[in-house]
């Protein structure tokens, strides 16, 4: 799951009920906190995903800071290789891609798509449950599909045979976000 850009303690409410619902990978992406905040934040989610891989979008040096397991780089943001000399082996490192292409080699997983459209980043192209699946199949590291995802669709996922997916809104918006989560988890295990 990732975090929705919400004040924090309802990014900590959310995050605990997903946590509870089965979540085992958090992101912390937020992009209006100012960076002070997003490191207290970081801190606090840590401590709450103790049993999950906890993961930073775009910030290295917050990530190392807050103990996470990785750091999420988008194509905005530095690059794999240079993040990889800061982190070293500390950090898992994740990028986002629309193509195997377009896979870093320093990479440890992708997050690729969108695989449905999505109000997040209306600009970009929808690949699809069948590029997400593309991409899976040519590159060696874990990809997950971004996008769009919530209930009514995740199944399109699984038949195309994607077992790994980030949501923000299918969790963060439903009225029961622990309930939403186990659902999704269940869908894309079954």
């Amino acid at each position: 799951m990732i975090t929705p850009d919400a004040e924090p303690p309802r990014v900590v409410e959310i995050v605990s009920a997903a946590l509870r619902g089965g979540a085992d990978v958090i992101q912390l992406r937020h992009k209006s906190l100012p960076r002070g905040e997003l490191l207290a934040l970081a801190l606090e989610l840590r401590k709450l995903a103790r049993d999950a891989v906890f993961v930073v979008n775009d910030f290295v040096d917050i990530a190392l800071l807050s103990g996470a397991d990785g750091a999420h780089l988008g194509p905005d943001g530095i690059s794999p290789a240079s993040a990889r000399k800061v982190a070293r082996d500390r950090l898992l490192i994740g990028v986002s891609a629309s193509s195997a292409d377009a896979v870093a080699t320093e990479a440890d997983y992708v997050g690729c798509g969108p695989a449905f459209a999505t109000p997040l980043k209306p600009q970009k192209r929808v690949i699809g449950p069948e590029g997400v699946a593309a991409v899976a199949a040519a590159v060696r590291i874990p990809v997950f599909a971004i996008g769009g995802i919530d209930e009514s669709n995740a199944a399109t996922l699984v038949a195309a045979g994607i077992r790994r997916a980030c949501v923000i809104r299918a969790v963060s918006d439903a009225p029961d976000p622990e309930q939403a989560t186990r659902r999704l988890r269940a869908m894309l295990t079954s």
